[in-house]
């Protein structure tokens, strides 16, 4: 079974690649906006706080190799903090 849902590269994209240090071939575009901002500290990501606002400019891992288990092993937590009143 192919899992090719896990990798989108979008080569023409202006700002292709986004983030520096990981190789072009392998730079996956799927997550573009990361799903796990919203997270904060929790995302397990290479982040600053600049002024008080996160800075993920310095993060790879949504576009590198195991991105897409790492985002999705942090959905459950994403849904719970959503879909508090």
């Amino acid at each position: 079974m192919s899992e090719n849902y896990k990798f989108v590269q979008n080569s023409n994209c202006e700002y292709f690649p986004c983030h520096k240090g990981l190789e072009k071939e392998k730079f996956n575009c799927l997550f573009c906006f990361c799903p796990l901002y919203m997270l904060g500290d929790q995302c397990g990501g290479n982040f600053t706080y600049t002024h008080g606002i996160k800075d993920c400019s310095n993060c790879t891992l949504p576009h590198g190799e195991n991105g897409y288990e790492h985002i999705m092993s942090k959905m459950d937590l994403v849904i719970e903090i959503g879909s508090k009143k």
